[in-house]
């Protein structure tokens, strides 16, 4: 019965996979669009938001499919919980962009098999949506507050950049509770990111280096034999010499 509800579960990830990412691609566009066209009318803003929120059901169904399916739900939980979070969180308007951890996930076991080999695009990639998120929600909490110092996309993607890379100038920052979820959120989102990244190169040059040790073995043990074999041939050249002067 366990190997079966495993198999199942298994098989409905990998059908479920690419439409769950290409509806993230869709609430990715659709909540940039609601943040940044501020000349939206308010019928259009009220598609998008139904847009919205039928992309949340659809991840939500997802979510209770898999736990439903899962052996061990309590380990399913554990394991899950950024796909919990992202889920339990739909009335946080801000935070709905958080569902598109399903594009991480999904691009991680595409860049699984070769994933050294492609540190440096995978990481841009992963670098910018993380980034271009972080902008949106931070610009959608801050921008109609009376304090607020983030009030364009151009100051989001700023204080997005001096925020993931740790450097945090603190000529902008965020004033609302929800901005401020957000800005901790993307500190240990970026800290993670940038230590995924440098284990990443870490392995990858240690494997490198591996690779060029077994080679220097190889080509030693190679220059080993053809010694050996030189060796052989003069101790014949010196046999046969000796038998020509008897």
């Amino acid at each position: 019965m366990f190997e079966t509800d495993d198999r199942r579960l298994a098989r409905w990830e990998q059908r479920a996979e690419w439409p769950l990412t290409a509806l993230a691609v869709v609430f990715l566009l659709v909540y940039g669009w609601q943040v940044l066209d501020n000349r939206a009318t308010a019928g259009l803003h009220e598609v998008l938001e139904v847009v919205l929120w039928l992309v949340w059901l659809v991840f939500a169904v997802d979510f209770a499919v898999r736990l439903k399916l899962a052996v061990d739900k309590r380990k399913f939980l554990v394991t899950h919980w950024f796909d919990l979070l992202a889920v339990l969180l739909p009335m946080v308007r801000q935070l709905r962009v958080l569902r598109l951890i399903s594009v991480l996930k999904v691009l991680n076991r595409r860049f699984s098999g070769n994933f050294r080999k492609r540190v440096g695009v995978y990481a841009a990639g992963i670098t910018f949506l993380v980034g271009l998120c972080a902008s949106l929600a931070v610009l959608d909490a801050e921008r109609n507050h009376p304090d607020a110092t983030i009030t364009t996309f151009g100051d989001a993607a700023w204080w997005t950049l001096t925020t993931i890379s740790t450097v945090g100038y603190g000529d902008r920052y965020p004033v609302t509770w929800e901005g401020r979820l957000v800005a901790a959120l993307l500190m240990v989102g970026g800290i993670a990111l940038l230590g995924v990244i440098t284990g990443t190169i870490a392995s990858w040059l240690v494997e490198r280096m591996s690779g060029v040790e077994d080679s220097l073995a190889d080509a030693e043990q190679a220059t080993l034999a053809e010694l050996r074999l030189v060796r052989a041939e003069l101790a014949e050249l010196r046999e046969e010499l000796r038998s020509a002067k008897t």
